[in-house]
């Protein structure tokens, strides 16, 4: 048996209190009034980081099950689903269940993977084992391979699908065809060499608009659960909002930290896709926190080598590790007014606990699983270095940026995978295939 003590940040509240831990799985949430006890040392769910690219199998030079789990477990995420589009693509069972044996064996926290959507495969995702997928990735943008869905009967028949087997679908929303467009026009203007510069011109608003407006229209007409992944603009939130409820919004923690201006400075690190946009777009999703316009917070963490990320427009690789940082970014967004800790556990550990219908995680509640991330507010701003980073590529967007949060201990089914004084111990393990529960 173990106890925890300091202020709980669960269920919309934040009150002095003890966890007592039993096994894998909590027992006890009391609480008390402890005039002894710091009162900078909070505690939380554990992160469920829903939206990550861990590139095993087939892109483990970038990153690999293990490094990035290593990473995600520093930052105090306790659970990540994966992401597909690896080599093999995630779009047949035998893939889902390779890759989820890959993932039994080296992760050091708890695990799931999404199955894929093609033009092809929709036998495959009626037969996915639904406790074992939290939904269908699908991708209505650029995309590679045979990923990229933009035929309109085949966008029909997954958003059907997905309704009658009770999966979401999480949607990544860009217009192939605007983007094709608006790369010969750059082309045309600027030459191959362009700057990153313009890759929020080339993926504008525009191309996220078309692309989220037509997936908002599919779920609606068949009752699906639609989660618009990695919302990048302020206009796509009115979209979502004004639905029937069965559409949700994500953001991931570089679209509230970063702007089209900060691509002078950092260049092909803050790369990704959809693009960083501008400071309008930038401050209407941190306004839509508040208010809870925004459903999940996520990463999309995607990890290239430094020399990927180099050159212009259409040679700088699209993606950044962030995995480590999301949560501490997060904190220090509460800090400075933008939302309260109470929904940073809403966003990060309760809501996409409840979207996917994931089984025992995401609350601080007896009987439920110990994932649980402590953190510390300190009296003086830490300023995040590449020299932290444990992914593998060893660097990190958020470099430089200041935080007054870190993490003290990640503690996954009962076991501590990572504390701040001690590092990583993966000598347990504690790692579990999470299951979900669409019923839900």
């Amino acid at each position: 048996m173990r106890i925890i003590s300091g202020n709980i940040v669960n269920e919309g509240r934040v009150f002095e209190g003890r966890i007592t831990i039993e096994g894998d799985s909590i027992v006890d949430v009391v609480e008390t009034k402890d005039t002894t006890r710091s009162t900078d040392v909070f505690i939380l769910p554990g992160v469920i980081d829903e939206h990550v690219h861990f590139r095993e199998p087939g892109l483990t030079d970038k990153g690999d099950i293990e490094s990035e789990s290593r990473a995600a477990a520093a930052g105090g995420v306790t659970s990540f689903f994966d992401m597909p589009n690896t080599k093999p693509q995630t779009t047949t069972s035998d893939a889902l269940r390779d890759k989820l044996a890959l993932a039994a064996r080296k992760s050091l926290i708890n695990y799931a993977c999404f199955i894929g959507a093609t033009n092809d495969n929709a036998h495959e995702l009626m037969a996915a084992d639904t406790t074992l997928v939290p939904g269908i990735k699908l991708f209505m943008g650029a995309s590679t391979g045979n990923m990229l869905v933009d035929d309109d009967k085949t966008l029909d028949d997954i958003f059907a699908m997905a309704a009658e087997r009770g999966l979401p679908v999480v949607a990544h929303c860009e217009d192939s065809a605007m983007i094709a467009r608006n790369t010969e026009r750059i082309i045309k203007e600027h030459g191959r060499e362009a700057g990153v510069e313009w890759h929020p011109v080339i993926r504008n608003e525009e191309v996220c608009l078309s692309s989220t407006r037509k997936a908002v229209a599919l779920a609606e007409k068949h009752g699906t659960q639609l989660l618009v992944a990695h919302v990048s603009t302020g206009r796509e939130i009115p979209l979502i909002t004004l639905s029937r409820g069965n559409v949700k919004a994500e953001t991931c923690v570089s679209y509230l930290t970063f702007c089209d201006k900060d691509y002078a400075l950092l260049g092909g690190r803050i790369k990704c896709n959809p693009a960083i946009k501008s400071e309008s777009d930038r401050l209407a999703l941190r306004q839509a926190l508040a208010d809870g316009r925004i459903h999940c917070i996520a990463t999309d963490h995607a990890p290239h080598l430094p020399a990927d990320k180099q050159g212009g427009v259409f040679k700088a690789a699209s993606g950044m590790p962030s995995v480590q940082f999301s949560l501490v970014m997060m904190l220090q967004l509460a800090d400075e007014g933008w939302l309260s800790l109470p929904q940073v556990a809403e966003l990060m550990c309760h809501h996409p606990a409840q979207l996917f219908g994931v089984e025992g995680r995401g609350f601080l509640r007896p009987g439920m699983k110990a994932d649980i991330t402590i953190v510390r507010h300190l009296d003086k701003p830490h300023t995040i270095s590449d020299g932290e980073v444990l992914s593998k590529c060893g660097w990190t967007p958020y470099a430089g940026q200041q935080t007054r949060w870190q993490v003290e201990q990640t503690i996954c089914n009962g076991t501590t995978v990572y504390s701040r004084d001690h590092g990583i111990d993966d000598t347990l393990q504690a790692a579990r295939q999470i299951t979900f529960n669409h019923a839900h």
